[in-house]
Protein backbone atom coordinates (compact mmCIF):
# COMPACT_ATOMS: atom_id res chain seq x y z
CA UNK A 1 0.00 0.00 0.00
CA UNK A 2 1.74 3.43 -1.03
CA UNK A 3 1.62 6.39 0.89
CA UNK A 4 0.15 9.89 -0.36
CA UNK A 5 1.05 12.53 1.29
CA UNK A 6 -2.05 15.58 0.62
CA UNK A 7 -2.77 19.26 0.95
CA UNK A 8 -6.38 20.05 0.51
CA UNK A 9 -6.97 23.98 -0.94
CA UNK A 10 -10.64 25.33 -0.24
CA UNK A 11 -11.47 28.41 0.70
CA UNK A 12 -14.07 27.12 2.77
CA UNK A 13 -13.51 25.87 6.25
CA UNK A 14 -16.14 23.57 6.85
CA UNK A 15 -15.53 21.81 3.31
CA UNK A 16 -12.04 21.51 4.13
CA UNK A 17 -13.00 20.08 7.61
CA UNK A 18 -15.31 17.38 5.94
CA UNK A 19 -12.83 16.31 3.57
CA UNK A 20 -10.03 15.71 6.09
CA UNK A 21 -12.49 13.88 8.41
CA UNK A 22 -13.17 11.28 5.60
CA UNK A 23 -9.69 10.84 4.71
CA UNK A 24 -8.67 9.86 8.38
CA UNK A 25 -10.66 6.74 7.04
CA UNK A 26 -7.71 6.29 4.55
CA UNK A 27 -4.78 5.08 6.09
CA UNK A 28 -3.14 5.23 2.70
CA UNK A 29 -3.51 8.92 2.78
CA UNK A 30 -1.38 11.97 5.18
CA UNK A 31 -2.96 14.85 5.54
CA UNK A 32 -0.17 17.38 5.38
CA UNK A 33 -2.39 20.45 5.96
CA UNK A 34 -4.60 22.82 4.33
CA UNK A 35 -5.14 26.09 2.51
CA UNK A 36 -7.80 28.50 1.79
CA UNK A 37 -6.00 30.09 -1.13
CA UNK A 38 -4.04 29.52 -4.07
CA UNK A 39 -0.90 31.89 -2.92
CA UNK A 40 -1.66 29.93 0.99
CA UNK A 41 -1.51 26.64 -1.14
CA UNK A 42 1.69 27.78 -3.63
CA UNK A 43 3.76 28.22 -0.29
CA UNK A 44 2.52 25.20 1.77
CA UNK A 45 3.35 23.33 -1.59
CA UNK A 46 6.68 24.54 -1.35
CA UNK A 47 7.00 23.91 2.36
CA UNK A 48 5.66 20.23 2.36
CA UNK A 49 5.85 19.11 -0.60
CA UNK A 50 2.85 17.16 -0.92
CA UNK A 51 2.51 14.50 -3.70
CA UNK A 52 -1.03 14.97 -3.62
CA UNK A 53 -3.37 18.23 -3.93
CA UNK A 54 -7.50 18.03 -2.99
CA UNK A 55 -7.79 21.45 -5.08
CA UNK A 56 -11.39 23.07 -4.83
CA UNK A 57 -11.48 25.52 -8.46
CA UNK A 58 -13.82 28.21 -7.71
CA UNK A 59 -11.18 30.15 -5.12
CA UNK A 60 -11.02 34.13 -4.82
CA UNK A 61 -7.90 35.66 -6.40
CA UNK A 62 -6.81 32.38 -7.65
CA UNK A 63 -8.58 29.21 -9.36
CA UNK A 64 -7.49 25.72 -8.89
CA UNK A 65 -6.59 25.91 -12.77
CA UNK A 66 -4.43 28.68 -12.42
CA UNK A 67 -2.71 27.31 -9.33
CA UNK A 68 -1.96 23.86 -11.42
CA UNK A 69 0.20 26.31 -14.03
CA UNK A 70 2.39 27.17 -10.99
CA UNK A 71 2.59 23.95 -9.35
CA UNK A 72 4.91 20.82 -10.55
CA UNK A 73 3.22 18.69 -12.83
CA UNK A 74 4.12 15.37 -11.24
CA UNK A 75 1.98 16.09 -8.15
CA UNK A 76 -1.62 14.31 -8.28
CA UNK A 77 -4.28 16.53 -8.43
CA UNK A 78 -7.83 15.68 -7.50
CA UNK A 79 -10.22 18.20 -7.83
CA UNK A 80 -12.91 18.88 -5.38
CA UNK A 81 -15.94 21.10 -6.45
CA UNK A 82 -19.95 21.77 -5.95
CA UNK A 83 -19.41 22.59 -9.93
CA UNK A 84 -19.98 19.78 -12.60
CA UNK A 85 -19.21 21.74 -15.48
CA UNK A 86 -15.65 22.18 -15.22
CA UNK A 87 -15.52 18.18 -15.33
CA UNK A 88 -14.14 18.03 -19.31
CA UNK A 89 -11.03 20.62 -18.36
CA UNK A 90 -10.14 18.79 -14.93
CA UNK A 91 -9.33 16.35 -17.53
CA UNK A 92 -7.46 17.78 -20.05
CA UNK A 93 -5.36 19.14 -17.68
CA UNK A 94 -4.33 15.65 -16.33
CA UNK A 95 -6.25 15.79 -13.29
CA UNK A 96 -6.45 12.23 -11.29
CA UNK A 97 -10.18 12.19 -11.09
CA UNK A 98 -13.02 15.19 -10.53
CA UNK A 99 -15.32 15.07 -6.94
CA UNK A 100 -18.27 16.90 -6.47
CA UNK A 101 -19.56 18.26 -3.16
CA UNK A 102 -20.72 17.32 -0.99
CA UNK A 103 -18.29 13.79 -1.24
CA UNK A 104 -19.38 10.88 -0.44
CA UNK A 105 -16.73 7.67 1.71
CA UNK A 106 -17.38 5.58 -1.57
CA UNK A 107 -16.68 7.85 -3.89
CA UNK A 108 -13.72 9.04 -2.13
CA UNK A 109 -12.79 5.48 -1.87
CA UNK A 110 -12.84 5.23 -5.86
CA UNK A 111 -10.30 7.98 -6.27
CA UNK A 112 -7.95 6.64 -3.27
CA UNK A 113 -8.26 3.35 -5.62
CA UNK A 114 -7.42 4.95 -8.86
CA UNK A 115 -4.28 6.28 -7.26
CA UNK A 116 -2.82 2.80 -5.88
CA UNK A 117 -3.81 1.77 -9.82
CA UNK A 118 -2.02 3.89 -11.25
CA UNK A 119 1.06 3.76 -9.03
CA UNK A 120 0.73 -0.34 -9.38
CA UNK A 121 0.99 0.25 -12.94
CA UNK A 122 3.97 2.34 -13.14
CA UNK A 123 5.68 0.06 -10.58
CA UNK A 124 5.22 -3.10 -12.81
CA UNK A 125 5.77 -1.12 -16.59
CA UNK A 126 9.13 -0.95 -18.16
CA UNK A 127 10.63 2.41 -17.24
CA UNK A 128 13.79 2.57 -19.07
CA UNK A 129 14.75 5.89 -20.81
CA UNK A 130 13.84 5.91 -24.43
CA UNK A 131 15.87 6.58 -26.80
CA UNK A 132 14.98 8.49 -30.56
CA UNK A 133 15.20 5.53 -32.64
CA UNK A 134 13.46 3.29 -30.08
CA UNK A 135 10.06 1.76 -31.26
CA UNK A 136 8.35 1.06 -28.42
CA UNK A 137 5.41 -1.46 -28.80
CA UNK A 138 1.86 0.05 -27.32
CA UNK A 139 -1.82 -0.17 -28.05
CA UNK A 140 -2.74 2.90 -30.79
CA UNK A 141 -6.48 2.78 -31.39
CA UNK A 142 -7.48 -0.61 -30.35
CA UNK A 143 -4.12 -2.79 -31.68
CA UNK A 144 -0.88 -3.21 -30.87
CA UNK A 145 1.61 -1.08 -33.34
CA UNK A 146 4.90 0.14 -32.95
CA UNK A 147 5.55 3.64 -32.17
CA UNK A 148 8.77 5.18 -33.30
CA UNK A 149 9.81 8.29 -30.95
CA UNK A 150 11.23 10.07 -33.40
CA UNK A 151 7.74 10.45 -35.41
CA UNK A 152 5.66 11.78 -32.43
CA UNK A 153 5.66 15.84 -32.86
CA UNK A 154 3.65 16.40 -29.59
CA UNK A 155 0.97 14.46 -27.15
CA UNK A 156 -2.06 16.03 -25.18
CA UNK A 157 -3.46 14.87 -21.61
CA UNK A 158 -7.26 12.87 -22.75
CA UNK A 159 -8.11 11.79 -19.18
CA UNK A 160 -6.55 8.44 -18.64
CA UNK A 161 -4.85 7.97 -22.03
CA UNK A 162 -2.86 10.56 -23.52
CA UNK A 163 -3.36 11.60 -27.98
CA UNK A 164 -0.08 10.86 -29.64
CA UNK A 165 0.29 13.11 -32.64
CA UNK A 166 2.79 11.74 -35.10
CA UNK A 167 4.14 13.43 -38.43
CA UNK A 168 2.39 11.54 -40.91
CA UNK A 169 -0.72 13.60 -39.17
CA UNK A 170 -2.44 10.95 -37.64
CA UNK A 171 -3.39 11.35 -33.86
CA UNK A 172 -3.55 8.21 -31.91
CA UNK A 173 -5.33 7.49 -28.65
CA UNK A 174 -2.80 5.79 -26.21
CA UNK A 175 -3.25 4.65 -22.36
CA UNK A 176 -0.34 6.34 -20.99
CA UNK A 177 -0.53 8.58 -18.23
CA UNK A 178 1.50 12.03 -18.82
CA UNK A 179 3.94 11.79 -16.52
CA UNK A 180 5.23 8.40 -18.20
CA UNK A 181 5.99 9.97 -21.04
CA UNK A 182 7.86 13.34 -19.54
CA UNK A 183 9.96 10.92 -17.35
CA UNK A 184 10.75 8.16 -20.36
CA UNK A 185 10.69 10.76 -23.58
CA UNK A 186 14.48 11.86 -24.70
CA UNK A 187 15.28 15.05 -22.80
CA UNK A 188 17.41 16.81 -25.11
CA UNK A 189 14.08 17.11 -28.04
CA UNK A 190 11.07 16.61 -25.50
CA UNK A 191 9.75 19.17 -23.64
CA UNK A 192 6.27 19.48 -21.97
CA UNK A 193 4.63 23.47 -22.33
CA UNK A 194 1.72 22.84 -20.39
CA UNK A 195 0.24 20.16 -17.61
CA UNK A 196 -1.64 18.60 -20.49
CA UNK A 197 0.88 18.86 -23.36
CA UNK A 198 4.38 17.46 -24.46
CA UNK A 199 6.07 18.59 -27.70
CA UNK A 200 8.78 17.32 -29.83
CA UNK A 201 11.16 20.75 -30.21
CA UNK A 202 12.29 19.25 -33.57
CA UNK A 203 8.79 20.05 -34.41
CA UNK A 204 8.56 23.25 -33.47
CA UNK A 205 7.20 25.41 -35.68
CA UNK A 206 7.18 29.20 -33.86
CA UNK A 207 6.20 30.70 -30.44
CA UNK A 208 4.14 33.84 -30.71
CA UNK A 209 4.06 35.88 -27.34
CA UNK A 210 0.23 35.64 -25.71
CA UNK A 211 -1.21 37.22 -23.19
CA UNK A 212 -0.55 37.49 -19.29
CA UNK A 213 3.28 36.44 -20.42
CA UNK A 214 1.94 33.16 -21.41
CA UNK A 215 2.83 31.97 -25.59
CA UNK A 216 1.41 30.83 -28.82
CA UNK A 217 3.24 27.22 -29.28
CA UNK A 218 3.02 26.26 -32.98
CA UNK A 219 3.96 22.41 -34.21
CA UNK A 220 4.34 21.43 -38.04
CA UNK A 221 1.48 20.03 -39.17
CA UNK A 222 -1.10 20.61 -36.36
CA UNK A 223 -3.26 23.55 -37.22
CA UNK A 224 -4.30 24.44 -33.90
CA UNK A 225 -1.81 26.05 -31.35
CA UNK A 226 -0.86 25.15 -28.08
CA UNK A 227 -0.58 27.44 -24.89
CA UNK A 228 2.27 27.59 -22.92
CA UNK A 229 2.37 29.33 -19.85
CA UNK A 230 5.51 31.42 -18.00
CA UNK A 231 6.25 28.82 -15.62
CA UNK A 232 6.55 26.25 -18.62
CA UNK A 233 8.34 29.08 -20.98
CA UNK A 234 11.34 29.79 -18.65
CA UNK A 235 12.08 25.99 -18.84
CA UNK A 236 11.97 25.52 -22.60
CA UNK A 237 14.08 28.52 -22.61
CA UNK A 238 16.87 26.79 -20.48
CA UNK A 239 16.40 23.87 -22.28
CA UNK A 240 17.11 25.50 -25.86
CA UNK A 241 20.04 28.05 -24.56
Amino acid sequence: MSSWRALIVDDERLARQDLNKLLDEFDEVEVLGEASDGQEALAKIQDLSPDLVFLDIQMPGMSGFDLLEKIDSSIKVIFVTAFDEYAIRAFEVNALDYLLKPISNKRLAESISRLEIEQAEAEVDDQRPLKHRDRLLIRLDNHLRFLKIDDVTCIESAGDYSEVHTSDGVKHLVYKPMNEWERRLPDDTFCRIHRSTIVNLDALDRLEEWFNHSYRVYICGIEKPFVMSRRYAAKLKKKMS
